[in-house]
Parts: structure tokens; C-alpha cells; sequence
């Protein structure tokens, strides 16, 4: 197509300034749509790496990884990895993740999650005791639920600029006192 338009202007070179213009503003009008059409594209586009950004459950849709590094007092620190496989379906994340704890067994972990308001949403989670709850909270996501050994569990993720990695930092406490922090990143694979 470049070809074709660029043999008209040179078959058109001998108009005359008075017919040029005309013909011109022809051409950026029929190329109008066309940068319109590209513009919604790369718009949409950014619209949906946006939507990822904002929505913790698309972020976990398809496949994940996540790596990091898991201190509770007076234990040695450790390398955690998962891979996860999320689906969406009728509005219900379904998360399997596969945890690599250095110095443990592989094991699965089962997330169900769903979306009960703007920015909030609640679940359930294989070694959480009770639901799981997720909110909003300035551009962050608070994870919070308990675990056996009256263990409470706060995770803040933090989406990173392209929508395709966020920061992990978990805060594990026993009895109101902190026992145990983790930081890493998670990322769509």
C-alpha cells in the first residue's frame, strides 16, 4: 500500500500548488480513521495491562512464580519458590501453586477467591484457617487470614509499572508479636 500512495504523489507532482492542498488534506482525512483505529488499539492495550495492575484476580490468572526469601525468629532463613496455574471461572479465581520451601517437601497450595466489592475480595486458602480476605488499599493489595498455631498473616502486594510483577511482603505475628517476615516478588510467567 506505502508503494501505491507514494507512485500517486509522484504522478501528482506536476499539480499545482492550488490543487495540491486539496488533495492532501484528502489524504489526512482518509488516514483519520485509520490512526483512530490504531490509537483504540494501543488504547485497549493499556486498558488491559491497567486492569491487571488493579485487579489481583487477573493478575494470578495463568501461570505465576513467585520467589522469596522467609525469616521467622530464631530459625535460619530460607528460599521459598511457587508455581502457580490460576483460572478464572464465573467470577471465581481458582489458584493451585506449587511451594518449594528450601529444606521441605514439595507441597500444593489451593487459593479460591472472588470478588465481593470494588476492591475487596474474600476467599479461602488449603493452610488458612477460615477465610482469607483481600483489600484495596492505595494502589496495594492487604492480604489477611490466620493459620494453625494462632498464626495471623498479612501480605501487602504491590504491583510494579507494566502490570507483569509485584512486590511480596508477608508479616507473620503469634499473639499480637511479629515471629516471622518474608519478602519477594511474584511474577506472570
Amino acid at each position: 500500500m506505502a508503494r501505491t500512495s507514494s507512485r500517486r504523489f509522484a504522478c501528482n507532482c506536476s499539480m499545482s500548488g492550488q490543487r495540491r492542498a486539496p488533495f492532501a488534506s484528502r489524504i489526512a482525512l482518509a488516514a483519520l480513521p485509520l490512526a483512530l483505529i490504531g490509537a483504540s488499539g494501543a488504547a485497549s492495550a493499556e486498558a488491559e495491562r491497567a486492569a491487571k495492575l488493579t485487579d489481583p484476580m487477573r493478575f494470578f490468572e495463568g501461570r505465576t512464580e513467585g520467589v522469596s526469601t522467609v525469616k521467622v525468629v530464631m530459625k535460619k532463613a530460607y528460599t521459598s519458590r511457587t508455581i502457580g496455574r490460576g483460572e478464572i471461572e464465573n467470577g471465581v479465581l481458582n489458584l493451585v501453586q506449587r511451594v518449594n520451601d528450601e529444606g521441605r517437601s514439595p507441597f500444593e497450595r489451593r487459593w479460591t477467591m472472588r470478588q465481593v466489592a470494588p476492591g475487596r475480595f474474600t476467599g479461602a486458602m488449603s493452610e488458612a484457617v477460615g477465610p482469607v480476605t483481600v483489600d484495596e488499599v492505595g494502589g496495594r493489595f492487604r492480604f489477611r487470614f490466620r493459620m494453625k498455631g494462632n498464626l495471623s498473616i498479612e501480605q501487602w502486594l504491590t504491583p510494579l509499572p507494566g502490570g507483569r510483577e509485584a512486590l511480596s511482603k508477608i508479616s507473620i505475628r503469634k499473639f499480637g508479636m511479629t515471629v516471622g517476615r518474608s519478602d519477594g516478588t511474584i511474577r506472570k510467567l
